[in-house]
């Protein structure tokens, strides 16, 4: 039998921090491998409300190193994936019953300063009583708030990592689950695959298994401490386009959450997101009948038109790997990462991830290098100024792409090209350059879905499923029928 093949790093989970982090390695010339047991950016990464931000909520916690470093990544991330990540106004009405006016510009106050804001605008006051913002509010809400955060795909910030990262050397494995990892001196061993086994071997063990944190340490390592992980359920319900403006609403709720309704996918709006304790299976999370009732009562308490759950077209769910903290509430658990080392005399180190924000992924990716440094060739920082795969454009020269794109590809509806455009950014001219005429776009999947797109996505982004394609590479499921997307499965498996 042949030697394993021995890798600096190998990485369990394929969610945004376990891709950050392979990036990140692969990019200071470390041979990385990452292993995912499903799809990539399949579970929590997925699960997101889709911001970019810093978080105004957590300055209620005091956790403001969190926030700072949050919305100093803001900018950072905005630059760096333009096509992903964009702009959005988010109006807070003032609620009479609820936290003070002057602690609502306080709060904006120290949100507009801590972070070094550049590209973003400025809070400003809102008379919801005469502007358009207010028209779809109800009547008492007279006054307000609107502040700058930042919209990501999430899923495709997820796949773009990964991409990133296997451009520059390093070998991603989805659907590939690790069955076992054994210290042998100063070595990993690893078995992995489903159906076809393998072994390699490492020279430090990242785990970030995300919500499976726990059960890797308990099931793959055999561990035998055990990290304090507090699971925390968050839910999201997508309907039918509420009002007519592009502003984002975030609304204060009695029992001090907060609810975000956000304009979604051309026609929908989205609301979310519960915060409630998690017990169970991960990967079968489920909005609950109840979650979805307290979303509609939630955005019912401030929008003129009731909003019933019949009205719900889509619900997402997601589990948060938190460290416990011993907050007494879900929602006042940290959301900061917290990275922990084991490096026993004579054996191969093993750093656990738990928690973290979609924001502060990149940052995270950094923390989890410096901890290693040790064991690993130095070499420095570098992903705070590369744009990821298809970002090589200016923040605000996305709509400069899309007429590019559409002057290569005059034919091709320009919703779609639009749509390509803020999926693949530059990268799109992979697509379009293979199109001479309408013909070559392929077999037509449904909506604006062509072969040419479903090649591409399986041979650079790991598309295996019809899934991979409709809920996560893109949201294109909510506008195909249960046949089309049956047709896409049995193309794709075909």
């Amino acid at each position: 039998m042949s030697a394993p093949d021995i890798f600096d790093i190998a990485v369990i989970g394929g969610g945004i921090n376990g891709c950050g982090i392979a990036r990140d390695a692969a990019g200071r010339g470390l041979r990385v491998a990452l292993f995912e047991q499903n799809d990539l950016g399949g579970a929590t990464s997925a699960a997101s409300t889709k911001l970019v931000h810093g978080g105004l909520r957590y300055l209620e916690h005091y956790e403001f190193r969190l926030v700072r470093e949050a919305l100093i990544e803001r900018e950072v991330i905005l630059q760096l994936a333009p096509h992903i990540v964009w702009p959005l106004r988010f109006v807070l009405p003032h609620h009479k019953g609820l936290r003070p006016a002057w602690l609502l510009r306080l709060g904006l106050f120290l949100y507009d300063n801590l972070g070094g804001r550049k590209i973003l605008p400025g809070t400003s006051a809102v008379d919801l009583a005469n502007d358009p913002r207010g028209a779809p509010l109800k009547p008492e809400y007279r006054k307000g708030f609107e502040y700058s955060d930042c919209w990501v795909e999430d899923s495709r910030l997820v796949v773009l990592n990964a991409r990133d990262a296997a451009d520059r050397g390093a070998e991603i494995h989805a659907r590939t689950p690790v069955r076992r990892a054994i210290r042998d001196g100063d070595l990993w061993r690893l078995t992995v695959g489903a159906e076809e086994r393998r072994e390699i071997a490492a020279r430090v063990l990242v785990n970030a298994a995300g919500p499976w944190v726990g059960s890797v340490l308990s099931g793959v390592i055999h561990a035998n401490a055990q990290e304090a992980v507090r699971m925390v359920q968050g839910s999201h319900i997508v309907l039918p386009r509420l009002y007519d403006h592009d502003r984002c609403y975030i609304f204060q709720n009695a029992d001090d959450r907060i609810v975000f309704a956000i304009p979604y996918e051309r026609d929908f709006t989205l609301i979310g997101t519960t915060d409630r304790d998690f017990n169970g299976d991960p990967g079968a999370v489920q909005a609950s009948a109840e979650e979805i009732a307290y979303l509609c009562e939630a955005a019912s308490e401030y929008f003129r038109k009731p909003i019933t759950p019949d009205q719900v077209v889509w619900t997402y769910s997601g589990v948060r790997p938190l460290y416990d903290d011993g907050a007494s509430k879900a929602q006042e658990a940290t959301r900061d990462y917290v990275l922990t080392l084991e490096d026993p005399p004579g054996g191969a180190p093993l750093l656990n991830v738990f928690g973290g924000k979609i924001t502060t992924y990149r940052k995270l990716a950094e923390a989890a290098l410096d901890k290693l440094k040790p064991f690993l060739p130095d070499a420095p920082r570098w992903t705070h100024a590369t744009p990821l795969p298809g970002g090589d454009f200016p923040h605000d020269g996305f709509e400069a792409l899309v007429a590019r794109l559409q002057g290569q590809a005059s034919f091709v509806a320009p919703e779609t090209v639009r749509r390509w455009a803020r999926a693949y950014g530059t990268k799109a001219r992979r697509i379009t350059e293979k199109l001479a005429q309408e013909s070559d776009l392929g077999r037509h999947f449904g909506a604006d879905l062509h072969e040419c797109e479903v090649r591409y996505l399986v041979a650079e982004e790991w598309c295996r499923r019809a899934d991979d394609i409709l809920w996560r590479r893109s949201k294109l499921g909510l506008r195909l029928r249960a046949g089309q997307a049956a047709a896409l499965e049995a193309y794709l498996q075909g």
